[in-house]
């Protein structure tokens, strides 16, 4: 796959406004700006143990 070439949007005095995108690219800017949210949401959150991070997945029915 080639990398595409920047594109950008400009005003009539040539600054740049804006960018043009594939939305493979903007789709995984998003799913990167998710995860990243979701990880601060979480932050606080007490860690789980590995193994009771396997025993709750098996009470649950999901290991």
């Amino acid at each position: 796959m080639t990398t595409p070439q920047e594109q950008f949007i400009v005003d009539s005095k040539g600054k740049k406004t804006g960018v043009v995108l594939s939305l493979r690219q903007y789709r995984k800017l998003m799913e990167d700006l998710h995860d990243l949210a979701v990880i601060a949401e979480r932050r606080k959150e007490k860690s789980v143990a590995f193994d009771e991070l396997k025993r709750q997945l098996r009470k649950d029915g999901l290991l």
